[in-house]
């Protein structure tokens, strides 16, 4: 349950730099009778930038490289629309939350849980409790996507992973998480097709060219992925292949 307030509290420290410690006026936001209804511009700015919420989930967690594997085994299996999207979501997101519990709690610790009894300022909170996603990202990003988004900044390279933006680290972390994630989704693909493959050869050797090979092989890809517990091996495999640091 710390995982949702740990991304809220990440999301406002995320703006509460901007203050640099400073109390920032009320604003004025409906009027009741003859009363004006006025919150703090800080906590407006939260609760706009909320919504930035889906894309933080997105691009700097585990869950792009979750969602788009699924999806791809869903393909190979040739069910259509089975598992739904929803339960897609659901698994990827429960999956995702196991993944960054570590990240989340240390940045908890680190950062927001001091901001929010008042023992460290915005900007250091803000500094403390991103390194450990920070960290976690260099740990599944690749050298070359880095330097490559690097160069679309303007820079020739770093000295130190410290002096790496975050919208630079975030980009080449996100097209490094979709490299990966096809190249696991390619390796599903691959005994699924050799089904194909096969039924599709029996069935032309015995002259049934006008019954379709998916609606043949799809059986027996059930079977051979229930057989192996493949729900099992993936998600476990999934879990796995993130280099915790």
């Amino acid at each position: 349950m710390r995982a949702l307030p740990s991304l809220l509290g990440l999301l406002a420290l995320l703006i509460a730099p901007a203050a640099f410690g400073q109390a920032l006026p009320d604003v004025t936001v409906a009027r009741v009778g003859n009363q004006d209804v006025s919150l703090s511009l800080q906590v407006l700015l939260v609760m706009t930038f909320i919504t930035l919420l889906p894309a933080v989930l997105l691009g700097m967690t585990a869950f792009t490289r979750i969602i788009i594997v699924l999806a791809l085994l869903r393909q190979a299996l040739g069910t259509g629309q089975t598992p739904s999207n929803q339960i897609l979501l659901g698994l990827a997101l429960f999956l995702t939350f196991l993944v960054m519990m570590p990240v989340l709690d240390a940045s908890w610790q680190a950062g927001i849980s001091p901001y929010l009894d008042g023992t460290l300022p915005a900007r250091e909170a803000f500094d403390a409790a991103i390194q450990p996603l920070r960290a976690f990202m260099f740990a599944q990003v690749r050298e070359r996507d880095l330097m490559t988004f690097a160069g679309l900044a303007g820079s020739t390279g770093y000295t130190s992973p410290d002096e790496v933006p975050l919208h630079v680290l975030a980009s080449a972390f996100l097209t490094s998480e979709l490299r990966t994630a096809f190249e696991i989704g390619f390796l599903l693909f691959i005994p699924f097709v050799i089904i194909d493959l096969v039924v599709a050869s029996v069935l032309m050797s015995l002259g049934m060219m006008m019954m379709s090979p998916m609606l043949v092989s799809a059986p027996f890809k059930i079977l051979l992925f229930v057989l192996v517990d493949g729900w099992i091996l993936v998600v476990g495999s999934l879990a796995g292949s993130f280099a915790i640091p």
